[in-house]
């Protein structure tokens, strides 16, 4: 992490109350589908399980940003440090995640799948080959990084093909949108083509223009808090019914992507600090958030949460004090994974021992 001037510390804090909210989100998301059924379209809960993923991937981006684009020029050595510190970042835990779900799952995988998630490339190749949910996220990361120091040397010395590239990028949004995701069938049954990478890296680019277009911008936090209460009425009240596939498909993608976007903006550009037992688990809980977001999946397979496990109970409980353990599971592992397994090999990648 570069050295950061006060201001800029604040708006990255708030960027990590987003992420860790976004985190939480998704994780009650997916408890509370397993333990009382899906979400529909209208629904808060239904909005965030897809929109919360879509969230992550725009910070992904603006935090990228802000980090590399002033020190990254970028050359061999620079996109170097950069694949390096990523990579140290993103597979000691996706590894470990994904050998304890083939674990737990009792069967054999198939070899090449195996290979293709232990090395990445699942995210290029099979992006739907993965072994616990949430995971096709990553590999959807994992090729946005390909495209990141892309988007550096454009910006910097070829600004006309960057424009061209985010034309591009945003066309291929809209043609799934508009044309290859089916609106009168279920985002269940086309979901390996809603998680292909083609159809995200918009979110991602969008992250990364935030953060050139708003870097400098100095914005009163009356009006970043009306953005945000703006942004979060439509976002919940918006009128869209159905199967989620109508939260992602059509004009309503435009408008929740739009919404995503501001609702970044805000907290980016919001110059505010919680008090301290606000800000520490806040704060914690934004930095943890790769934990919370891969092993939360695991805690709901092994607790057997929802109906789809209840035959496999090993102590059969109440399924609402099923639900609150393992939340509290979730966080408390996610904590300690964070603390002593992902921060190990974080300064591995910054090459501290």
């Amino acid at each position: 992490m570069p050295s950061l001037h006060i201001d800029s510390m604040k708006r990255l804090s708030n960027l990590d109350y987003l992420r860790g909210l976004a985190a939480f989100g998704i994780m009650i998301y997916h408890y509370m589908s397993h333990t009382f059924g899906a979400f529909a379209a209208e629904t808060f809960m239904g909005r965030v399980g897809i929109y919360g993923v879509s969230i992550f991937y725009v910070l992904s981006g603006l935090t990228l940003y802000y980090v590399y684009y002033d020190k990254m020029k970028p050359d061999i050595k620079d996109v170097s440090v950069f694949f390096k510190k990523r990579f140290f970042r993103i597979f000691p835990l996706l590894w470990l995640v994904t050998l304890i779900a083939i674990l737990i799952s009792w069967r054999i995988p198939d070899f090449t799948i195996l290979f293709l998630n232990l090395t990445g490339l699942f995210g290029f190749i099979k992006w739907d080959a993965y072994f616990t949910p949430g995971v096709w996220s990553i590999g959807n990361e994992l090729v946005f990084y390909f495209f990141f120091p892309f988007f550096i040397l454009f910006v910097k010395k070829f600004k006309l093909l960057m424009v061209l590239l985010s034309f591009l990028i945003f066309g291929i949004y809209l043609y799934f949108a508009f044309a290859i995701l089916n609106r009168y069938s279920t985002l269940n049954e086309q979901w390996s083509i809603y998680t292909n990478p083609l159809n995200q890296v918009f979110l991602f680019l969008g992250g990364f223009l935030i953060g050139i277009l708003f870097h400098n911008a100095r914005i009163k936090n009356e009006y970043v808090l009306s953005l945000l209460i703006f942004a979060l009425l439509i976002f919940i009240f918006y009128p869209v019914r159905g199967n989620d596939i109508n939260l992602v498909t059509g004009t309503n993608r435009l408008i929740f992507t739009a919404l995503s976007f501001l609702i970044c903006i805000s907290f980016y550009k919001l110059n505010f600090i919680f008090p301290k037992f606000i800000h520490k688990p806040l704060s914690l809980l934004g930095e943890a958030s790769y934990s919370v977001y891969l092993i939360h999946p695991i805690i709901y397979t092994l607790t057997g949460i929802g109906e789809t496990y209840s035959n496999k109970h090993l102590v059969h409980i109440h399924e609402y004090v099923r639900f609150l353990s393992s939340v509290l599971c979730t966080l408390i592992l996610s904590y300690f994974v964070y603390m002593y397994f992902e921060r190990y090999f974080m300064n591995l990648g910054r090459g501290k021992k």
